[in-house]
């Protein structure tokens, strides 16, 4: 997968798709992909293979289109865009689940995990990860210094907390991780990822065997319970495993770090996530960081399955479409002065977690963890700081779920 910039192509005159996240402004949206907006909400881009997708960037027709059974997720349909072989799209799908299926299959499998996700037995997990985040900073505390927020905290906790929901052994992280570092990678090959993949796959399908004859109270072990019954298929359950257990750890690990060092760079909305003791003050800081971060790159891509008229364009059927949140995110009909972190704001519009029926599935998850985690750390090491200058901040501009390779902070 390549997020390499493109020339535009003389021939069709549309501006080339993806365009990387500029070092000049780590937190925000590239020139270039401003240039999308400029041109409208929904307009022509050049990518892949020389493709040239719809890119739909405005707020109110990214929603609109993302409720929309006429568009599909299924990898495989042609004119589908990815940077994958078409050939290997088939493959993919069946790699990634639900994700990549349309209703009534979606909606199907999707049930049968949806239930672990509900907010109120999420809220009930709150003391763990309180006392987790209390744990991993007391071991801060007592180490060295400076020490990397990535692997200190912001990784271990979210990974910890999805192996106990699935039921997956945490002494096994190193081996998820670096699997999951893999798939989301924009710079590893096809089959690299595919390996990575199947590694994963196999993994969590000898766990799921193992849950059938000794079975826990997991999400694994439902599942396992499942195909006994002849609901799913043994691989059908694995392949969720893969899913919720990149899901469950990449992207919020990616925004403990991201949004810590974002705060640490807006003092004074850093000093009111520390000092209040108001829930509702921090949940909507959380979600400000979530639209103002917008970490998942690349856009949720689709394929029209009928011909579809919006904001005056027609997406003729077979045309790929490709849905850029980051862009929504920053839309100002929705958001004033977008480009200004306001954790004051009402951000609760943004789509970090997409929406329609494939809005993420763990997204209760992800705001119970942060909502925990922010103001924990800033309270319990009031003299937080970063231990290097923002310019010299890994940024990871090779992956697909934006965030920070390594943060070495001290106190």
């Amino acid at each position: 997968m390549s997020t390499a910039p493109r020339a535009d192509t003389a021939a069709t005159g549309t501006p080339a798709f993806p365009d990387p996240r500029s070092s000049a402004c780590p937190f925000g949206v590239s020139p270039e992909m401003r240039t999308l907006t400029d041109r409208g909400p929904v307009s022509r881009v050049t990518s892949w293979g020389g493709s040239t997708p719809w890119v739909v960037t405005s707020h109110t027709e990214q929603k609109t289109l993302l409720a929309d059974p006429r568009l599909s997720a299924v990898f495989s349909h042609p004119g589908f865009p990815s940077p994958v072989d078409p050939e290997k799209a088939g493959r993919a799908t069946a790699d990634m689940s639900f994700v990549g299926m349309d209703d009534p299959e979606h909606s199907r499998l999707r049930r049968m995990v949806s239930g672990v996700f509900t907010v109120k037995r999420i809220e009930a997990m709150r003391p763990v990860v309180q006392k987790l985040t209390d744990d991993f900073i007391d071991t801060m505390l007592d180490g060295p210094r400076p020490v990397d927020l990535v692997q200190a905290l912001a990784l271990p906790i979210p990974s910890l907390v999805i192996s106990e929901l699935l039921g997956v052994p945490y002494e096994d992280h190193h081996f998820f991780q670096t699997n999951s570092r893999t798939i989301v990678s924009a710079t590893a090959g096809a089959e690299a990822r595919h390996t990575a993949h199947s590694d994963l796959a196999e993994y969590l399908d000898d766990l799921v065997g193992r849950k059938t004859s000794a079975p826990g109270d997991d999400l694994l072990s439902a599942l396992a319970a499942r195909i006994t019954a002849g609901e799913i298929t043994r691989r059908e359950a694995a392949a969720m495993g893969v899913l919720l257990l990149l899901g469950g750890h990449e992207t919020t690990a990616n925004m403990i770090s991201l949004g810590t060092l974002l705060l640490l760079e807006h003092p004074a909305q850093l000093a009111t996530v520390r000092d209040t003791d108001d829930p509702k003050v921090v949940a909507a800081a959380v979600e400000e960081l979530l639209r103002y971060l917008s970490i998942v790159h690349l856009g949720r891509r689709r394929t029209a399955l009928e011909d579809i008229e919006i904001a005056g364009r027609t997406i003729r059927a077979g045309d790929g479409v490709i849905l850029l949140g980051e862009l929504a995110n920053r839309d100002p009909r929705v958001f004033p002065d977008p480009d200004t972190l306001d954790i004051t704001r009402d951000a609760r519009p943004h789509l970090a977690f997409g929406a329609g029926t494939h809005h993420c599935v763990g997204q209760p998850l992800a705001r119970m963890e942060l909502q925990v985690i922010y103001p924990t750390l800033f309270r319990r090491i009031p003299t937080l700081r970063a231990a290097i200058e923002v310019e010299q901040v890994p940024f990871k501009y090779d992956a697909v779920i934006y965030g920070i390779h390594e943060l070495p902070v001290t106190w």
